[in-house]
């Protein structure tokens, strides 16, 4: 079987594993990282969000087999250690704003969310109200608002 090596959340990791497998499914069932949570398996729901390289991308979509070595794989279990804290700045503005209900699509959130700020940032501006409605990540529960007063706190604090 192929070995495929990779950097997962500041450790470089190797598996063996095929080419064509996804991901999200080498993350959760053959690493046990278990943050990024399977919703659909087809980039729609985003709920597997996680960071490649500092962007957000659906690991349900990417091949294992498309990682290169020094590729940096990024999902909330190593987001505190991007700060080196023990919760990141939009994890806190998440508690803060009792965004949770259930919590299923939250680290996916959290995650997307991170990303945005990062993104506007680079290009020198903040977030808009347009920006907030790009992000397509499904919250079953609804709690959309307070996502966004979440989102606007973690900028902030970022």
């Amino acid at each position: 079987m192929p070995k495929q090596t990779f950097v997962l959340n500041g450790k470089s990791i190797t598996v063996d594993v095929h080419d064509d497998v996804r991901v999200l499914w080498v993350l959760r069932d053959l690493l046990g990282v278990t943050g990024p949570k399977y919703g659909c398996g087809i980039n729609v729901c985003k709920a597997c969000t996680s960071h490649i390289n500092g962007r957000a991308f659906s690991p349900c979509s990417v091949r294992v087999g498309d990682l290169r070595p020094d590729d940096e794989v990024t999902t909330i279990e190593g987001l505190p250690d991007t700060v080196g804290e023990d919760l990141h700045p939009m994890q806190r503005a998440w508690v803060d704003r009792d965004v949770a209900q259930c919590g299923y699509c939250q680290p996916g959130q959290i995650m997307a969310a991170v990303a945005l700020v990062r993104k506007v940032r680079r290009e020198g501006r903040a977030i808009t109200e347009s920006d907030l409605d790009g992000i397509r990540n499904i919250c079953r529960c609804g709690t959309y608002t307070r996502i966004r007063e979440a989102i606007r706190q973690g900028e902030r604090q970022m």
